[in-house]
């Protein structure tokens, strides 16, 4: 059983609820990154979405890509993180889903990406621009070091699709909640509801609702609709740009603190 199923099943036992922020790598530094990703396990993150920064991020909205651009000028790189995650083994205890595009990892190379990656402890991959078609392969080499690869599911992704996607996803799968790129929104729209409805009658495997996700209300409402959990990125990304780097880790602090208290409240209400 991999780290991402075994956390899902300890939470499922507990009764809780998935609380996954995201943040790039590098931005502003990794020194910073570094004690983020302890103060988010500190403050009751279950899982923590890793981004390695990339110059042509096509999931991403402007908030992400500019976290992403900054990262790059701050000299960021595969190598880099993965050194990152290699200084706090045995320090972080969640499980790290490392988040990128496939040139990169292409330019690495996947296989030694992957092996890499297991040893320093990541527990999977997300790679948005993969396309289903070509999963299987890559999926197989992930597996073979104990990673799981992730595959995402868009609001308009056809029945069958989503049938194919649910089976070869690995750990959990991605639901992105609206049509486009990632950025906080507002407003949830209602039709993520019914598309959590279809995955759990087509698949067992825990389903983690991101994209647009970005309140506390927001978590309440997705786990009353069903989910397994939520990735929470732009709203985290943009409390780190917002803030003096003598501040950010206790801001980011703070609100994970505020949305881990969201993520409970619903199992008391």
């Amino acid at each position: 059983m991999s780290l991402i199923n075994q956390k899902f099943n300890e939470l499922r036992k507990k009764g809780k609820f998935a609380l996954m922020p995201f943040l790039m790598a590098g931005d502003p530094s990794l020194d910073i990154t570094y004690n983020i990703l302890l103060k988010l396990q500190e403050k009751g993150a279950d899982f923590i979405e890793l981004g390695i920064p990339y110059s042509d991020p096509l999931a991403d909205g402007p908030i992400i890509q500019l976290s992403a651009s900054r990262a790059l000028k701050s000299g960021t790189s595969i190598a880099q993180v993965l050194k990152l995650l290699k200084t706090l083994k045995g320090k972080l205890k969640i499980p790290v889903i490392l988040f990128t595009y496939f040139n990169p990892l292409l330019s690495f190379g996947f296989k030694r990406f992957c092996e890499i990656a297991s040893d320093v402890g990541a527990a999977g991959i997300i790679i948005p621009d993969l396309p289903l078609e070509e999963t299987s392969q890559f999926s197989q080499i992930a597996n073979n070091f104990n990673l799981d690869l992730i595959l995402l599911i868009a609001p308009t992704t056809p029945l069958e699709r989503m049938k194919m996607i649910s089976s070869r996803t690995r750990g959990f799968t991605y639901l992105v909640s609206v049509t486009g790129v990632t950025g906080e929104r507002n407003n949830l729209e209602n039709r993520v509801e019914n598309l959590i409805g279809k995955l759990k009658e087509i698949s067992s495997t825990p389903i983690a609702v991101g994209f647009g996700i970005s309140t506390p209300e927001h978590i309440i409402k997705v786990r009353h609709w069903g989910a397994d959990g939520v990735i929470i990125g732009s709203a985290f990304v943009k409390r780190i740009s917002e803030n003096n780097n003598s501040q950010i880790v206790n801001k980011v602090g703070e609100f994970c603190s505020e949305l881990r208290s969201a993520a409970d409240e619903i199992y008391i209400n």
